[in-house]
């Protein structure tokens, strides 16, 4: 019980005097970063599920009728 107990405390050490947190402001840029990623990726996404769409709506489905 007492190795749970060291390891509960160690953790707190770290998490409370080892660990650089941002400041708000780093926060809030990183945060709008991975927005516009999610952003980017989301419309890469959109364009190439439209462009497959496109292909077996007037490809794939002429040739097999």
């Amino acid at each position: 019980m007492s190795n749970i107990i060291t390891y509960f405390e160690n953790a707190y050490d770290e998490l409370i005097h080892k660990v650089s947190w941002p400041t708000w402001k780093e926060l809030q840029e990183t945060t709008a970063i991975v927005l516009a990623a999610i952003a980017i990726i989301t419309l890469i996404v959109f364009v190439m599920d439209g462009a497959a769409e496109f292909l077996f709506k007037n490809i794939i489905y002429k040739i097999f009728k």
